[in-house]
């Protein structure tokens, strides 16, 4: 872009600024700009130009808040979202579904964050530029801030890169509500951890059921102590299904080591390190998931 253009497009950004700040006066002759609440912040977001902008939009969220206007510090607005006057949560988000109703929020009604008296604005901030109230991690910090338990499972050795910024708690769940348990974005739990790992997804020649069925019978999806997020190791976790199939499930002790008589279920320690394929496997020869 020519330079005289950027100097043309630069000062219409400037004069429309000017014009919604301006006619904001009668809300920001009181709502000083601090630190604490970037009030003037707004103006640079979508929401500044609800109704026309200025004073409109505040009033677009706030209502026309006429008793606020003649008595500030004693009459609450309309809709308050501070903590000076508490609204209640159904009234809050209520405000902001008048223009979120679809897309992603199409079942906040009903939602388990919905039913737990949770507010839009327990999330989120209108007077900022970022969408989020917190200022790092949004996605990830403002969800473990109330889910303590995940937060503890996403230390554990094995897990999901959260912390490392790799993936955010929306990639697989809707904070907004679903239709699923869980809040998951997929129409089942299968679906949503093979829109990530799809060479798991088959179908398979030779399928191994529990993995086609439910991911989660094998894996914790937030953290684990065990290897690759499994609920236990080898040989412990198979033989919970696999009691009396092939090698029995019996309590290995020291008399199978070297030395005495060598067990290969105890030298081997891990079903896995031969039944490497227990996804499913396309391999003619692969009925038991060897290769």
């Amino acid at each position: 872009m020519p330079l005289r253009l950027q100097g043309l497009f630069a000062i219409l950004l400037l004069c429309l600024w000017s014009v919604s700040a301006s006619a904001a006066d009668s809300c920001l002759d009181c709502h000083l700009d601090s630190a604490d609440h970037p009030v003037n912040a707004i103006l640079h977001t979508p929401h500044a130009s609800l109704a026309g902008g200025g004073s409109d939009a505040c009033m677009a969220c706030h209502g026309s808040s006429a008793s606020h206007v003649a008595a500030p510090t004693n009459a609450a607005p309309d809709l308050s979202f501070g903590p000076r006057w508490p609204l209640a949560s159904t009234d809050a988000s209520g405000a902001c579904l008048g223009c979120h109703a679809g897309g992603e929020q199409m079942h906040w009604a009903g939602s388990s964050h919905e039913s737990a008296d949770l507010a839009c604005s327990d999330c989120h901030t209108l007077h900022r530029q970022s969408q989020f109230s917190v200022a790092q991690d949004p996605a990830t910090t403002g969800c473990l801030n109330c889910h303590s338990s995940v937060r503890a499972e996403l230390r554990l050795p094995s897990r999901h890169p959260i912390a490392e910024g790799k993936t955010e708690c929306t990639d697989c769940h809707n904070p907004h509500g679903s239709s699923t348990p869980a809040l998951l974005r997929q129409v089942t739990l299968n679906d949503n951890c093979l829109s990530c790992h799809s060479e798991k997804r088959g179908p398979f020649l030779w399928e191994h059921p529990p993995a086609s069925e439910d991911c989660s019978l094998c894996h914790q999806p937030h953290g684990s102590v065990h290897d690759r997020l499994l609920t236990a190791r080898g040989p412990a976790l198979c033989q919970q299904c696999h009691a009396a199939a092939f090698h029995p499930s019996l309590p290995y002790g020291a008399e199978g080591l070297a030395g005495g008589s060598p067990n290969q279920n105890v030298l081997g320690k891990n079903c896995l390190n031969c039944h490497g394929q227990v996804h499913g496997s396309n391999h003619p020869s692969g009925a038991r998931l060897t290769r």
